[in-house]
This record gives structure tokens, C-alpha cells and sequence, in this order.
């Protein structure tokens, strides 16, 4: 039996996740059931350990894939991951119906995407559209713009324009329920781009920090 999702935090997660391994290890003929891979795979995303997904999405068996789809909605939002999409994370995350082991394991996810997306957009621009900036942040724009107001950024209304605020060594990032901060640099000047640019921007930017 997989093991149930007691808590939510990063210690209790790595936890489970060194259960998870243990549990498919020791599978009888090395197959483990659908739930210990759907925890395990969950998991790896959530820790962005991409290759280790990669391959335990390849040894998983075309059989448990097919009769159970939430092993095949985990990994829909592992691809996008791998694409660096980040609001097609979230649109993955919200578009299914996840079991009681795998839902704190997603909300976990999707709150540690947008910390990291706060984090990227104040070190990548000095200004970028709203609409652009909630969408790669997951939220509605007026509660993306309020909760960056309160971290101390910027918006010009009538422009629909959000500027980051300057980050120092560290930089507070949106919504209480992180309670954390992510270490940033003091960006260079970035003009205003296009909206239609700006996400690709984001994305070219996430994959320039991870090479």
C-alpha cells in the first residue's frame, strides 16, 4: 500500500518519496501498484528531478498506464514541466480530479511553480504586462497585481503594466502561505517587450538558469 500523505512539508515530502522508492524496490517481480507509481512520479516533479520521472515513466508498464489515467495526468503535467511551460503546469494540475495520495503532492507542486515563477520575473524584467505576468504566476490578474502590491512592486493601471520590485540578496515572494524566500540577483535593465513575446521570454530565461 502506498504510504498516505500525512503532511505537507519538504521534509515529510522527501520522506515519502524515500518510502516510495523502497516500496517499488521491493515490489514482488518489481512491479509496483499504480498508486506507488503515481505517488513516486508525482513526487520527482515535484522535487523537479525530471530524469528520475523520465525513467520511471518508462519502466512503468503499458498495462497500468492504460487502466489507470491519473499515472497518465501526473505525467501530463510532467511534460509540461519539461517544456517549461508554465502555465500549462498549472492548467494540468486544475484539469484533473486527483486521488487523496496525490493531491497534496499537486498543490505542493503548483505552489512551489509559482514561487519559483515570482522569483524568475523579478530577476528577468523591470516591467512586464499584467495579463503576461498572471498567467506564468497561475492567478487572476487582479489577485496576482494585489499581491505583488503588497510585496512592495509596482503597476501602472493605465498601461496594465507590473514592475518588479529590485531584489537583494534575497527576495520575498507573493502569497503567505509560502512563508520562504528565493535567492535572487539584481537583474540588469530589461526594456519592456511585447506581449506576445513575453511569456517565450520567461521560457528562454528559466532554460538559460537551469543550463
Amino acid at each position: 500500500m502506498p504510504v498516505a500523505v500525512m503532511a505537507e512539508s519538504s521534509v515529510s515530502f522527501r520522506r515519502l518519496l524515500e518510502q516510495c522508492e523502497t516500496q517499488e524496490l521491493e515490489a514482488p517481480g518489481g512491479i509496483a501498484t499504480p498508486l506507488v507509481y503515481g505517488q513516486l512520479l508525482a513526487l520527482y516533479l515535484l522535487h523537479n528531478d525530471m530524469n528520475n520521472a523520465r525513467y520511471l515513466w518508462k519502466r512503468i508498464p503499458p498495462a497500468i498506464k492504460s487502466a489507470n489515467a491519473e499515472l497518465g495526468a501526473v505525467w501530463s503535467v510532467g511534460q509540461r514541466i519539461w517544456q517549461r511551460d508554465f502555465p500549462g503546469i498549472y492548467t494540468a494540475i486544475s484539469a484533473h480530479q486527483w486521488s487523496e495520495t496525490i493531491q497534496p503532492i499537486m498543490e505542493a507542486l503548483r505552489d512551489a511553480t509559482r514561487r519559483r515563477a515570482f522569483g524568475l520575473v523579478s530577476q528577468a524584467y523591470t516591467s512586464i504586462v499584467a495579463d503576461d505576468f498572471a498567467a506564468f504566476v497561475g492567478l487572476p490578474v487582479e489577485e496576482a497585481v494585489k499581491g505583488v502590491l503588497e510585496q512592495g512592486w509596482q503597476a501602472d493601471f493605465a498601461t496594465r503594466m507590473v514592475m518588479p520590485k529590485k531584489p537583494g540578496r534575497w527576495s520575498c515572494v507573493l502569497e503567505a502561505s509560502f512563508n520562504r524566500f528565493i535567492p535572487s540577483s539584481e537583474p540588469a535593465p530589461v526594456p519592456p517587450i511585447p506581449n506576445e513575446q513575453q511569456l517565450a521570454r520567461l521560457t528562454d530565461y528559466v532554460a538559460f538558469l537551469e543550463n
